[in-house]
């Protein structure tokens, strides 16, 4: 379904304000919208169709309380209202441990990669404290990157609510998100304002700016490290370690998810001569012969 501009003419006089900050692919881009039903993604629906974008919304149903089918209903009318399409999803996630882990990951299984989300600063501020809470480096502490698909991260929690309350949209109230069994809700609910509360102003955009500056520089490190060949043993112990570790890094990867620190490290030790082998997960190891490193299953 193409947008029709008569269509969105009644959200523009309040979207006006916040689309500058808003970092929305060209007029005219199709792009899938994640939206549970909450003010933060009816927004970013609202915004998207504001910003001349071709967006379908796709609501994912987890099945983990009574009441979704009706979450679908309000998404589905504020879609109508914009004149696009939108369709629901349902995974089957059971209740029990790591739920936010299982419930992301079935979520990101039926969304298309590229799928805009309602991510906000108040959700960068959370993403760098609990990336600090659980030992994260350089690019853990960068958190979110801005772009495409974080195209509302510049805008507060109260903005996009405020914009719903402005166009009388019912937005979903999704009790999970008081449950301190979560650790972002007891970032968002305790540990932030406790902090902001002993800081004497808003913490908000201090951690956001914080990690806008640490994605520059690990950008940086990232390029400087691409000179780096990371199967030369003497070429890895010689250089800066912060490079050696991006380096290393980025080899073990692929595809696929990062090694963590102390993985990185062992390697490290067989490039400096320290260990002749080690293990680095997922059945494979790394060994050292004639200055060269291989990875081996």
């Amino acid at each position: 379904m193409t947008t029709d501009p008569a269509s969105v003419a009644w959200v523009l006089p309040a979207a006006r304000e916040l689309l500058p900050r808003c970092t929305f692919p060209p007029p005219g881009t199709p792009v899938t919208c994640a939206v549970s039903g909450g003010a933060d993604s009816l927004a970013l629906l609202v915004l998207a169709s504001a910003a001349g974008c071709r967006p379908t919304a796709v609501h994912v149903d987890h099945g983990l309380r009574s009441g979704s089918a009706d979450e679908y209903r309000r998404v589905a009318a504020v879609a109508d209202r914009l004149g696009v399409d939108s369709c629901t999803v349902t995974v089957h996630v059971g209740d029990g441990p790591n739920l936010e882990a299982r419930a992301r990951a079935a979520r990101g299984g039926v969304l298309p990669p590229d799928a805009l989300t309602g991510h906000t600063a108040d959700d960068q501020a959370e993403t760098v404290l609990i990336n600090l809470l659980r030992g994260a480096a350089l690019d853990g502490l960068a958190a979110m990157r801005p772009g495409p698909r974080h195209p509302i991260l510049a805008l507060r929690r109260d903005e996009t609510r405020s914009l719903c309350r402005r166009l009388a949209i019912d937005v979903v109230d999704d009790p999970t998100n008081d449950d301190r069994r979560f650790l972002r809700n007891r970032v968002r609910h305790d540990l932030l304002p406790s902090l902001s509360e002993a800081a004497g102003r808003d913490l908000v955009p201090v951690l956001t700016r914080q990690a806008d500056l640490l994605r520059d520089e690990a950008d940086l490190l990232d390029e400087l490290a691409t000179a780096l060949d990371p199967t030369d043993a003497r070429a890895i112990a010689a250089a800066p370690v912060a490079l050696a570790r991006r380096a290393i890094r980025r080899w073990l990867s692929g595809d696929g998810h990062p090694p963590d620190a102390a993985t990185v490290q062992r390697v490290l030790d067989v490039a400096a001569g320290r260990a002749l082998a080690c293990d680095v997960g997922a059945g494979r190891r790394v060994t050292r012969s004639h200055q060269r490193l291989t990875l081996e299953p």
